[in-house]
């Protein structure tokens, strides 16, 4: 491989297992928060030991999700430093408020929160709670910002061959931001949700199991299990929502990865939906691939008629090739791809499949939502051989559904690292190959050490986050509600007696 090659895989295995913690810290941030809240509310103690068990959980994904997260700004300046000096103008605001403004709040409050039970008011925990929650959601947004960008830049103009940036605002309001921002919000729901669900349903059809009476104990997990049911649920109607207005800006913004979402090779008017294909979509003209078919959704979920016409990947090859040129610049920086062919079209079956599958998984959390809700209806449970571990295994779909979306969303807007976009909305002229991008001066050899290393160091550390997440969940809520030293009280400026 060469070093493009591995600078990506680099890029891409850092980046995938980083976003495992991320929408699964937003997500229980969010539902602890409101758990605390009904605490507050109602003085139910049951609600204090969701609050705490979950709330133990998500401080140790939230640990993980810091130290796997400071390599990814690391890696801008080791493996992408052109890309860096290309959109460092733009980039600059963004991540400076995500680091500044965001993690701050989210490190301050969190810490509060930690260490406030027994020395803060009930109040004031309280909106530590909400504080460390919702920065983490602005979090999101600002890294979000900074990728959309990239998606379909705003904003900015054409100095000296570099993006200048001229308007905050239009990058902070970029509509490619404004679709992406709830999908991704919506994601980090489901995969709190199927989490606090199938941890939930797991304890409950052990107890029930094993014969144990029914006790406050069991009511709290079924409590824990079927909001997290409700929120998985709800979640996956956002997602659909907000997934229908992303198909439509990509359809104006982004036609290619569109036609490859579809491996749809000519161009259709009105266009079908494939919902299963088989054969080899790598073949530019997919003459051998055979799909099942829905006729006019296609075109229904581009641009929300049954009659448009939707571009197929060897007619937008040739539009690319008259607008933006048939063969890579001439630079030796580019290495193997100086001055050779530019192919627009990026990896069909990664994208095919990558679409299907984040759907497909997004469903299954879904189905797991709606069928707890169904067999746990009036305090029932289902003792059946294989609902447990059906419920525990359901936690890995939404986790599945993320990455595949990512995998997706990144790799279909290849060969561009910054798509190009002469839309009105847009500013033309501003692109970026992704060969254009990758570090100039650095060895293949010492990208392949980096790459090794940080793989290696990463499988270390998810053996250890699974192990504490393991640790934690099997030993419930007596784990983490150590006995009262003194009376609780429920005014405000008293003191909690429960210590983290």
């Amino acid at each position: 491989m060469d070093l493009l090659d591995i600078a990506r895989w680099q890029f891409g295995i850092t980046t995938v297992y980083h976003f495992l913690m991320v929408p699964l810290t937003i997500g229980l941030a969010i539902t602890v928060a409101g758990m605390q809240t009904a605490w507050y509310r109602t003085g139910n103690e049951r609600y204090l030991r969701m609050t705490k068990f979950w709330g133990k959980l998500m401080m140790v994904n939230f640990a993980m999700g810091v130290v796997t997260g400071i390599v990814q700004e690391f890696q801008f300046g080791m493996a992408w430093s052109q890309y860096s000096r290309f959109v460092g103008d733009v980039f600059g605001a963004p991540l400076a408020m995500e680091g500044i403004v965001a993690f701050f709040v989210e490190s301050v409050f969190l810490g509060l929160w930690i260490f406030g039970w027994d020395r803060l008011s009930k109040r004031a925990h309280l909106a530590c709670a909400w504080a460390f929650s919702l920065a983490t959601v602005a979090s999101a947004f600002f890294i979000l910002a900074a990728n959309s960008w990239m998606q379909h830049p705003v904003g900015v103009e054409l100095v000296d061959g570099r993006p200048r940036l001229t308007s905050i605002w239009a990058v902070l309001t970029n509509s490619t931001l404004l679709a992406a921002f709830p999908h991704t919000i919506f994601g980090c729901f489901a995969v709190s949700g199927t989490f606090v669900l199938g941890i939930a349903a797991w304890k409950v059809w052990k107890r029930d199991r094993a014969g144990v009476p029914h006790d406050e104990d069991r009511r709290v997990w079924h409590t824990s299990m079927r909001a997290g049911a409700w929120i998985a649920l709800v979640a996956f109607v956002g997602l659909a929502v907000s997934g229908d207005i992303q198909g439509k800006l990509m359809f104006s913004q982004q036609p290619m990865k569109m036609a490859s979402a579809e491996a749809l090779c000519h161009t259709e008017q009105p266009a079908s939906f494939s919902v299963f294909a088989y054969g080899d979509v790598s073949r530019p003209n997919c003459e051998n691939v055979k799909s099942l078919t829905v006729p006019y959704l296609l075109s229904y979920l581009a641009h929300g008629d049954f009659d448009t016409e939707v571009k197929g990947v060897q007619q937008l090859q040739r539009e690319y090739e008259r607008q933006y040129g048939t063969h890579y610049p001439d630079d030796p920086r580019l290495g193997e791809l100086a001055g050779k062919p530019i192919d627009y079209q990026p990896n069909l079956p990664v994208t095919y499949w990558g679409f299907r599958f984040m759907i497909g998984f997004g469903a299954v959390s879904a189905l797991a939502a709606v069928a707890v809700l169904w067999f746990t209806r009036k305090g029932r449970f289902p003792t059946g051989r294989w609902w447990g571990p059906l419920a525990l295994a359901s936690i890995s779909a939404p986790f599945l559904a993320n990455v595949f979306g990512w995998v997706f969303t990144e790799m279909g807007r290849q060969p561009f690292v910054v798509v190009p976009n002469p839309n009105p909305s847009g500013v033309d002229g501003v692109w970026m190959y992704t060969a254009q991008a990758v570090s100039s001066g650095v060895e293949p050899g010492e990208m392949v050490t980096s790459l090794v290393a940080l793989t290696s160091v990463y499988a270390v550390l998810l053996v250890v986050e699974v192990f504490l997440m393991v640790r934690y969940a099997r030993g419930g809520f007596e784990a983490v509600m150590p006995p009262k030293d003194h009376d609780d009280s429920d005014e405000d400026g008293e003191v909690l007696s429960f210590a983290y």
